[in-house]
């Protein structure tokens, strides 16, 4: 027996293989019909699926803002039953994992889809939701799983048949005479779905390797009114007004070339905001007490292969020869700075030793999952390390903890929420140490009253993690800032110190990044701000734009007072008209500078600690950063301060 704890406090006891389904008949019947899924233990299961352990259990309707999930992914399947009813003998590959917004589908497809294309299978989507088909779930062995899909000759199917794990069941999800290998969940009806829109399509590599075939893909949503769906593809339009793809080469900010494939080139304008978000960091090192240094782009590859980084990491990392020795380019610095601290004896009075680095990283990415800023292969971390004892873990997590909460009120995120990653499937060292440092970071967290969710199986290889999920202003949730503690490397690379007893130890080993990739965090703020950056981060704080040609000398005179004070200043020399000038002026400043709506970001930082997909996210005190936040989000109040000022007197 189970026991499932309702959400008005009530328990019940069900037995093994009793369905969510069949909990919601046992309360009422109105509420099995309306039911798309439910949720147990802050996971969300399928209805239909047998309930496997107890723990908090709800069950879910379309009101419910997870009931998205349910709907998408049951959309999901319509758009590939839609396909295959027009173009019968179509191969379907798979589709979506996360479905909190979208759902796809790849295609074994003879030619692009076109846009009269996409009205066509969407109007067939709504001819298949009006059939009101009930979804089956059934559980079937490998072999009758073979045999289905070869008998319908779906051969993308079968090659997929074989990820799935010994042991673990292989289910089908049907509607109609659809049948797909599916994990669920999915709603009880197709037409719980109330509105479907189909986005966009694409060409994409199977299984993202650019030497396999080429699928072609199709994307939507879908929710349970159409009133929901105006509002998201509202939403969406302001996205992709904000989309940093778009604004970064029209701010003139970065440029990408076939030449160095997910490489960018940052300009001149681009170059300031990034030496900038790299000075701003710089300046909470020195506080924090990191010092920083530099290490080599190239080592040989035995130095990975003793941190563990050939086994768990080659598949991401670029290669090269040198006087016939294999080396590898660095993908990220933490072995770098092992060697570093190898140099010298060390005493637990040295420690903790805290290390920074801004060194450039490569790391191979595969080209379909390349994507503007936010996917690259080279890029540039806030990078630091952290070598302590095991008495000193707990201050040295929460050094950061204070600092990653403080950057992101800066950048004007103020809704974060925070995750222990715990051990992954694919790790090294034992389980003991595993415990032992999980313990530790939670222990930490909870030091300061900081709520947090558990993330089975998502840390890094050599050791948890905690990650920090920021919301942006258009509702987006990002993971940017990670704290991670290692006690794997500093065995693997034999790292010691003397101990006060005279004996030797092996160091505590952390991890940290705070803005994560520069990169990708100036195309997420790009897309947060519009691309109207606060003044301190702007790449021209004033542009001065002379009425005639012959007030260039006074504008010229005003521009050297500006610069000399530390304003970033521009004169416009062209000889056109000032209309023209303050229209070009203001469309290099970000599009919400000049009349594009801003959505608000709300007020207080907060910390949000709910699971994905919850109807409300809980508050908590930011703990260890509340005495450091400063005041106001998008504020560095030392260069904003004299922006202003000098701006005031110069006028």
């Amino acid at each position: 027996m189970m026991e499932l704890t309702l959400p008005d406090g009530s328990v019940r006891s069900v037995s093994a293989g009793t369905s969510a389904l069949d909990v919601a008949r046992s309360i009422g019947p109105g509420l099995a019909r309306a039911a798309v899924g439910a949720e147990l233990d802050r996971r969300l299961i399928d209805l239909r699926a047998p309930i496997e352990a107890s723990g908090p259990f709800r069950l879910i309707t379309v009101r419910d803002e997870e009931a998205g999930v349910f709907l998408r992914h049951t959309a999901e399947h319509v758009l590939a039953d839609a396909v295959q009813r027009l173009w019968p003998g179509t191969q379907i590959d798979v589709g979506r994992r996360d479905h909190s917004e979208k759902y796809q589908y790849d295609f074994r497809f003879p030619r692009a889809f076109v846009p009269e294309d996409l009205e066509t299978i969407e109007a067939k989507m709504r001819e298949i939701l009006a059939e009101k088909h009930e979804i089956e779930r059934t559980e079937i062995s490998r072999r009758q799983a073979r045999e289905l899909f070869g008998d319908l000759g779906e051969e993308l199917k079968l090659e997929r048949l074989e990820d799935i794990p010994e042991g673990e069941p292989i289910t089908l999800f049907r509607h109609g005479e659809f049948v797909d290998l599916c994990r669920g969940p999915h709603a009880q009806r197709v037409d719980q779905v109330g509105a479907v829109k189909l986005l966009e399509s694409s060409g994409v590599f199977y299984r993202g390797d650019e030497r396999r075939e080429r699928l072609q893909r199709i994307y939507g949503t879908a929710f349970a009114t159409r009133d929901a769906l105006k509002g998201y593809l509202a939403d969406l339009e302001l996205r992709r007004a904000r989309d940093h793809r778009r604004l970064g080469p029209e701010l003139d900010l970065f440029s990408f070339t076939p030449h160095a494939p997910g490489s960018p080139f940052f300009h001149p304008r681009g170059t300031v905001i990034y030496n900038l978000l790299v000075d701003y960091v710089q300046g909470l090192n020195r506080r924090d007490g990191f010092e920083e240094v530099r290490t080599p782009q190239i080592l040989d590859v035995d130095l990975w292969r003793r941190s563990g980084h050939w086994d768990n990491y080659r598949q991401s990392m670029f290669f090269t020869e040198v006087d016939e020795r294999q080396y590898a380019v660095k993908p990220m610095n933490c072995p770098t700075h092992c060697l570093i601290y190898r140099t010298g004896l060390r005493s637990y009075r040295d420690l903790p030793i805290r290390y920074a680095d801004f060194g450039r990283l490569h790391r191979y990415e595969r080209s379909g999952v390349i994507t503007g800023l936010t996917r690259v292969r080279t890029f540039c971390q806030d990078d630091a390390h952290t070598f302590c004892t095991e008495e000193q873990v707990e201050a040295e997590v929460l050094r950061p903890v204070s600092t990653i909460l403080e950057i992101y009120r800066t950048f004007g995120f103020d809704d974060i929420r925070i995750e222990v990653s715990t051990r992954p499937e694919k790790s090294i060292g034992s389980a003991e140490l595993w415990q032992r440092a999980e313990a530790a970071l939670k222990g930490a967290l909870g030091s300061r009253d900081l709520e947090f969710e558990v993330n089975e199986g998502d840390g890094a290889f050599y050791g948890p993690k905690i990650d920090f999920q920021a919301r942006d202003t258009l509702g987006r949730s990002w993971q940017l800032g990670t704290v991670q503690l290692d006690y794997q490397m500093p065995e693997r690379l034999d790292l010691e110190y003397t101990a006060s007893d005279g004996g030797t130890r092996r160091p505590v080993m952390l991890h940290r990044a705070m803005l994560g990739s520069v990169e990708r965090f100036l195309g997420i703020l790009i897309e947060h701000t519009g691309g109207a950056f606060p003044v301190w981060l702007a790449p021209t704080q004033a542009v001065l734009l002379p009425v005639s040609d012959r007030f260039l000398d006074y504008g010229a005179e005003v521009e050297k007072r500006l610069a000399a004070t530390g304003v970033r200043v521009e004169l416009d020399r062209r000889s056109e008209k000032l209309g023209y000038k303050i229209r070009d002026a203001q469309r290099l400043q970000g599009p919400l500078h000049a009349g594009h709506r801003r959505p608000r970001t709300g007020g207080r930082h907060r910390v949000a600690a709910a699971p994905r997909g919850s109807r409300r996210q809980r508050r908590t005190r930011s703990g260890a950063g509340d005495d450091r936040l400063p005041g106001r989000a998008h504020r560095r109040p030392d260069r904003l301060q004299v922006a202003r000022s000098v701006t005031q007197d110069s006028t």
